[in-house]
């Protein structure tokens, strides 16, 4: 009998904040080139034997063979790992938006676990982590060739119970200890309000199980309100369910509409439709704010919106994450999480380390050279490489840490073009 297995897509690893899968179907485990194979793993038995009999502390068999199986994954793409039972169940709780940990994206960046965002209102947001900062130990140990996945399990735990993050920072002389007590993290993966001139604006935070259903009720309060226009802010979204995001770019385009397709190993295609399931907002003028942190799922929605000429986009280049990852269990409990596809935008482009391009280029600029890094796709260690040889953005300055709404000039950018958006279609009432 074939094991379950999931589909999801996701930028980085969170502490605390992983995302979870589309069910697609089962999977039976089969010994691919067994001759050759066998030649290998003698070696490997072999090791494993001289370890057991000579290795100066008593070793576990089992710890041995779980270093193996991370390091085997470790050994593919940033986003391939291996979780132990206890991680494995976490992520399938964390898809809900609510779980005990930390509440930071991170990654991996010249070969040391890097900060790639704090999420805001989160303990790690408000213990003052930024973007780029660089943890060298959690709780005293090392993370010198720790994965992502065994990070963000030592990082959750419950609420109320502290952790000290050793963390360096550019510009500090040396490490300083963060102690951060571990909170329930309530992800609202929607925030909308309504903004002058009948603009109505809407967040994406993430794309969670109840996104599509929670963006439905912000659009329809919204246009109760008398919205006329709508601002869509993907950044710093870093993605999510794949069958979400196709949810969420459906109410924005008529139905039957291609969204996404993946492609894995084989070179089969799986197309992803719009089906009409969901009011759609396919008259409204739109504008779609991006930037580097909009990733993944982001990127999807993004991309179709492009394509089908549904949107402007406005900001930055996004993070460039197009690859899809395969959640399957195995018998003892414990998972892995695999890279077994990539995933093209309606017109079929891979964003594979390049990302999307906006229609409208707005940079944040860090006042006085004061800001985080950008980190992208491209910065991650073992990333995958673009097939249609697209170049990758070049390294983009330092951005802010924090913009306040009055110097948030990709925001008001997008506010003006919806603006001139109606001026011009009055004029062309008028001439009509």
């Amino acid at each position: 009998m074939g094991l379950k297995r999931k589909m999801f897509i996701v930028s980085v690893a969170l502490a605390g904040v992983l995302f979870g899968a589309l069910v697609v179907g089962g999977v039976n485990a089969r010994l691919v080139d067994a001759q050759g194979s066998y030649e290998e793993l003698r070696t490997f038995v072999d090791v494993l034997n001289v370890i057991k009999k000579n290795y100066v502390d008593d070793v576990k068999t089992k710890d041995l063979l779980t270093g193996a199986i991370k390091g085997m994954l470790a050994a593919l793409d940033p986003h391939s790992g291996y979780m132990t039972p206890e991680a494995y169940k976490d992520f399938q709780v964390e898809t809900k938006g609510e779980f005990g940990g930390l509440g930071i994206q991170i990654g991996i960046k010249d070969n040391v676990l890097t900060v790639i965002a704090p999420i805001e209102d989160t303990p790690a947001f408000k213990a003052g982590l930024k973007a780029g900062d660089r943890i060298l130990k959690i709780a005293g140990e090392s993370t010198k060739n720790m994965a992502i996945h065994d990070a963000v399990s030592k990082m959750r735990g419950p609420k109320g119970k502290s952790i000290t993050l050793s963390v360096h920072r550019e510009g500090w002389p040396q490490p300083k200890d963060i102690v951060i007590v571990r909170d329930i993290i309530k992800i609202k993966s929607v925030k909308s309000r309504m903004l002058k001139d009948d603009i109505g604006y809407v967040k994406l935070t993430q794309f969670q199980e109840m996104s599509a259903d929670d963006l439905s009720k912000a659009l329809k309060a919204l246009k109760e309100k008398g919205m006329k226009s709508i601002i869509l802010d993907l950044r710093n979204d870093p993605g999510g369910l794949l069958n979400i995001a196709v949810d969420v770019a459906g109410q924005f385009l008529p139905p039957k509409k291609l969204v996404v397709y993946i492609k894995g190993r084989s070179g089969d295609k799986v197309e992803y439709f719009t089906d009409g399931s969901m009011t759609a907002y396919t008259d409204l003028p739109m504008v779609v704010l991006v930037n580097q942190g909009s990733a993944s799922a982001s990127e999807i929605v993004a991309g179709a919106l492009k394509d089908w000429n549904r949107a402007v986009l406005i900001g930055v280049q996004t993070f460039g994450k197009g690859s899809v990852q395969t959640l399957i269990p195995l018998s003892d409990g414990s998972g892995l999480r695999l890279t077994t596809a990539k995933y093209y935008t309606p017109s079929g482009v891979s964003i594979q380390n390049v990302g999307i391009a906006p229609d409208i280029t707005v940079k944040l600029e860090a006042k006085d050279g004061k800001g985080m890094p950008v980190i992208r796709e491209k910065d991650l260690q073992g990333h995958l490489e673009n097939e249609n040889n697209l170049e990758a953005p070049a390294a983009q300055e330092q951005v802010p840490f924090e913009v306040e709404e009055k110097d948030d000039l990709q925001l008001q950018r997008a506010i003006d073009a919806l603006k001139t958006w109606e001026v011009i279609d009055r004029l062309n009432k008028k001439a009509a």
